[in-house]
């Protein structure tokens, strides 16, 4: 997987409010403003890496229509998702807590664009607004009560239901019902092997739940891949 970042032409660097992402749309304008003459708007590609656990947090991404999964890392190569970030959310909350080095691997899940700050930058303005500071308080609470129920649901539940809540999820970040998801990718963030994500692909695609060729993936019955999901999937929505 690569690390390149591209930047997006210069009609399409951060707009003087940051509205297309949903966190920080919920700041008020003219703190917004602010952050966004700190910001630029990159375009992030499929498979590549934002950041590794161990090194540097150098900047935060606010994704506009790009997906980044987190990756929990063991021994340097088994992987099993703890969360995922749409425009829902941002990469690198944790540096607001001192933590200065990154704590998972993350992934673009789908290729789009996001809002990039150095790091410094970010930090800077967190201590100068109030209201950057309530809304980023309360959204680590939020992410780390997901990260908890991710990992009972990879210890206590079977793995279709797994899947199955993993495919809603993505369904909602991305508001569609296609989208594009490798066994490979599929077995990193479930935590099992590929052929574990064959046969709880295929059971999903017995029941006329979704189809699934080379990835591409189509959820057909929403209500029937909520039924068979786990209730996880209701507590992620809550949230």
């Amino acid at each position: 997987m690569h690390t390149s970042i591209s930047t997006t032409p210069d009609e399409d660097r951060a707009l003087p409010r940051l509205a297309n992402n949903r966190l920080l749309a919920s700041l008020p304008d003219d703190d917004q403003r602010q952050l966004a003459a700190k910001c630029e708007t990159v375009r992030v590609d499929n498979g590549q890496v934002l950041s590794e656990p161990g090194q540097e947090v150098r900047y935060l991404y606010f994704p506009i229509d790009c997906l980044v999964s987190l990756l929990g890392v063991a021994e340097g190569r088994m992987t099993l998702e703890v969360g995922s970030i749409g425009r829902e959310g941002m990469l690198g909350a944790s540096v607001v807590l001192g933590h200065e080095m990154a704590q998972v691997r993350a992934v673009v899940q789908r290729s789009g664009r996001a809002y990039r700050i150095a790091t410094a930058d970010f930090i800077t303005e967190f201590y100068r607004m109030e209201s950057l500071q309530r809304l980023l308080y309360r959204y680590t609470d939020t992410v780390l009560a997901q990260t908890i129920q991710i990992a009972v649901c990879s210890r206590f539940h079977v793995l279709e239901a797994r899947l199955a809540r993993s495919l809603l999820i993505t369904r909602d970040r991305l508001q569609s019902e296609k989208f594009h998801l490798t066994h490979e990718f599929l077995a990193h963030a479930l935590g099992v092997r590929r052929v574990g994500v064959t046969k709880a692909a295929s059971a999903l695609q017995n029941q006329r739940l979704i189809t699934y060729s080379r990835g591409n993936i189509e959820i057909l019955d929403s209500a029937g891949l909520e039924a068979v999901s786990c209730h996880c999937y209701e507590m992620f929505k809550d949230k």
